[in-house]
């Protein structure tokens, strides 16, 4: 046991308080990072910025940033699903939950653009990369997983970064009790949901429809004018202007062996080519929002009409924002993360063999 010898008992109170105040002091600079709980919905396979936002989160995952609770396809393509396994497993998260919508948009033609080449893709007839699902019926429905994963969150607690068609997420608020919650869907979202975050919309001049609201624009109108709490779209005109370089694409991203991201890429236009950064916007704004990669419009609501053209309207007490396009500093700013983000980390962590 531990004595203290020929300490006046003043000098000791001294002591203690400075040992008191230094180890506060300590405990205030060793700030906690809880992880941000993700729901992940993409229209995976008719671009490969979905491909590239997704590797983003993982990661996020990998630092601790991030929580990925599952990952919901808004297409009707077993090859979207498909690539989504294949990339859950490769980048070492394989038991991430997958949904998928059913009876929605068919989206079998575009996945062939790249999903289905890659998950094609053999070396000496043995395929490269790896699913386990084999067909449709392996994942579940998109809003029976929402409803199950969001019913055991704490309240305010997740994000949703949605990249796609709005038709899962319409049909969210439309659900109605079941076995995992006795509150209906706007309720259930209302409870459960911190904020909205989308790769949706255009905002610039010509006005212009914009490709994830016109795949369903029945959906968006709803997700607009309904959704109970705080939505930020970051419309076309931002990715549109920050372009991936193919000189990352090239090198690999840093990796070793083959990635899916990279022959993704390289299938899916002739290189070299530099493809807007639409997807990874939203998922860049919804994990650092507080870091001053994007200027956000004043408060508002967003409308969508019969055209699938969207505008907005600001009112001080609105809930819905978009993310306005920065300057060329900012643009490279927000390309370096990209790039960082997507780029291999440390051998011991990313070089594992799959």
């Amino acid at each position: 046991m531990k004595r203290f010898y020929n300490v006046p008992s003043s000098a000791f109170f001294v002591t203690l308080a400075l040992t008191v105040i230094c180890s506060s002091g300590v405990a205030q600079s060793q700030v906690i990072h809880v992880p941000v709980k993700i729901v992940f919905e993409t229209d995976m396979g008719n671009d490969i910025d979905d491909a590239i936002a997704l590797a983003m989160l993982y990661r996020y995952a990998g630092q601790g940033k991030a929580e990925l609770l599952a990952i919901s396809n808004n297409k009707q393509s077993i090859n979207s699903v498909r690539f989504i396994d294949l990339m859950n497993r490769w980048y070492h998260y394989p038991n991430i939950p997958i949904g998928t919508v059913q009876n929605g948009k068919s989206g079998e033609d575009e996945s062939k653009s790249f999903a289905k080449k890659v998950i094609d893709h053999s070396i000496n007839s043995k395929k490269v990369f790896k699913s386990k699902i084999r067909k449709y019926t392996d994942v579940k429905e998109s809003v029976n997983l929402y409803r199950q994963i969001l019913s055991v969150q704490p309240d305010k607690s997740v994000v949703i970064i949605s990249v796609g068609f709005f038709t899962n997420l319409a049909r969210l608020l439309e659900s109605e009790p079941d076995q995992f919650s006795s509150l209906n869907g706007m309720d259930l979202i209302k409870k459960k949901v911190k904020y909205l975050s989308v790769m949706a919309g255009n905002f610039s001049q010509p006005v212009s429809s914009e490709f994830n609201i016109i795949n369903d624009i029945s959906a968006a109108t709803k997700v607009y004018e309904l959704w109970p709490g705080t939505i930020y779209s970051s419309p076309f005109e931002v990715g549109n202007n920050i372009h991936f370089p193919s000189k990352s694409i090239e090198m690999n991203l840093g990796y070793v062996h083959k990635n899916p991201l990279v022959e993704g890429y390289k299938l899916y236009n002739p290189m070299p080519y530099d493809r807007p950064t639409w997807d990874p916007t939203a998922v860049l704004f919804a994990l650092e929002p507080k870091e001053g990669y994007f200027t956000l419009s004043k408060p508002g609501s967003i409308k969508v009409n019969k055209e699938g053209v969207t505008s907005f309207t600001e009112n001080k007490n609105g809930n819905q924002f978009y993310l306005m396009t920065p300057d060329l500093v900012g643009k490279q700013k927000i390309l370096s993360r990209f790039i960082e983000l997507v780029n291999a980390v440390p051998k011991s962590i990313s070089e594992k063999k799959n």
